[in-house]
């Protein structure tokens, strides 16, 4: 019999589980604070805009939670309150409602406080992948709910004194659900590899001295030429998605979802990496952020010099355009550095690679969004 969680693992879990449901009940009061004050400055395009980005992320989560959902029902679904729903037939209702995030809060929630009962009440590949799954779903909402949403905001924040405190909060949630992502990912590799408290805060702050003014780069440009953004972003996230289609992505069990995963993938990538191919990724990684880095750097030049030109007609900023420059330079900069610190004092180059008779791929899920040696997740490959 397989064994269960030790009570470490299963503390962790309960620990970051409620810490997560936090930052996204937080995430939710704050949409709703942002709809508010756009509500009260009468900006109702904006409001409008910010309305269809939430609706538009909600659904994606609900259609990716339905699909895995679907899958797991051919082979039994393993927690008692997720059979609770499917068999008194509330799993669609449950997901129309734009409630399936919540059901599987619960599910994982289920698993991780039986971890402190019964060791063996469930195996560690259902505990894998309930964690990856909810954590997938808050990393997807982050990149297409999140992240635009600052984009959105970001030119208001000299308008509207409450802006400013809503994107402070979401630029840190965006960080930790990443961090987050990452910790479910090495929660059952072997002790020696697992994050520690110094590897942890250095994985959020270079992913929140990347993440940050990448963001702020593209909203100054958003600020000053808001056509244009539009088409740079449709540019920029095709290719993205044929970029991830070349790499041969294998995530989902239909075609349709596949290129449904490939199209959030190409989100992701707008914003931040994510490591999506088996084996050696470093390539891939390095092409990425020379051509993201360049592209940022386009877009805050180009923002310099529109300022430049329009200097009479815009708004003065409470900064030098100078300084503002110099600062996201050097935080990006910065977070490059962080990202090298980390790959060369915490990150497992030659992680235990360990194989199941069946060919669960289990300790190395937590180099799904690192440039190394790693396997892809593959839902084809489930063991449930």
């Amino acid at each position: 019999m397989e064994e269960g969680f030790s009570l470490g693992v299963a503390f962790s879990g309960v620990f970051f589980l409620f810490l997560s449901l936090i930052f996204y009940l937080v995430d939710v009061a704050l949409d709703l604070w942002a709809i508010d004050c756009l509500l009260k400055e009468k900006k109702y395009f904006s409001m409008g805009l910010l309305i269809f980005l939430l609706l538009g992320s909600s659904v994606l989560l609900q259609i990716f939670s339905w699909l895995w959902y679907s899958e797991h029902k051919k082979n039994g679904l393993e927690t008692k309150v997720e059979r609770f729903v499917s068999k008194h037939g509330l799993l669609g209702p449950v997901h129309i409602c734009q409630l399936g995030v919540f059901l599987r809060f619960a599910a994982s929630m289920e698993i991780s406080i039986c971890g402190f009962k019964q060791r063996d009440t469930f195996p560690n590949q259902v505990n894998v992948y309930k964690k990856h799954e909810l954590s997938m779903l808050r990393l997807f909402e982050a990149f297409s709910e999140n992240a635009p949403q600052l984009v959105l905001m970001t030119p208001y924040i000299m308008d509207m004194q409450e802006i400013q405190s809503i994107i402070v909060i979401k630029i840190i949630t965006l960080s930790f659900t990443v961090l987050s992502y990452h910790h479910y990912m090495c929660a059952f590799l072997p002790e020696k590899h697992k994050m520690g408290w110094s590897s942890s805060v250095t994985y959020f702050l270079w992913n929140l001295f990347l993440i940050g003014p990448r963001v702020m780069c593209v909203s100054l440009f958003a600020s000053v030429l808001p056509c244009y953004v539009a088409v740079h972003f449709l540019s920029l996230w095709t290719l993205l998605v044929f970029w991830a289609w070349w790499q041969k992505t294998d995530f989902m069990d239909s075609r349709a979802g596949e290129w449904l995963y490939r199209a959030t993938v190409g989100l992701i990538w707008y914003f931040s990496w994510f490591n999506v191919a088996s084996g050696s990724t470093k390539l891939n990684g390095m092409i990425y952020h020379v051509v993201i880095g360049v592209d940022t750097m386009l877009l805050l030049g180009l923002w310099w010099w529109w300022r430049t030109v329009e200097s009479a007609r815009l708004n003065p900023l409470p900064m030098n355009p100078f300084l503002l420059v110099a600062v996201l330079v050097i935080i990006y900069i910065t977070g490059i550095l962080l990202k090298l610190l980390y790959y060369w004092k915490f990150y497992p180059n030659k992680p235990d690679l360990q194989m199941d008779e069946k060919g669960l791929k289990s300790d190395t899920e937590c180099y799904d969004t690192e440039p190394s040696t790693e396997p892809e997740l593959s839902y084809k490959n489930r063991l449930m």
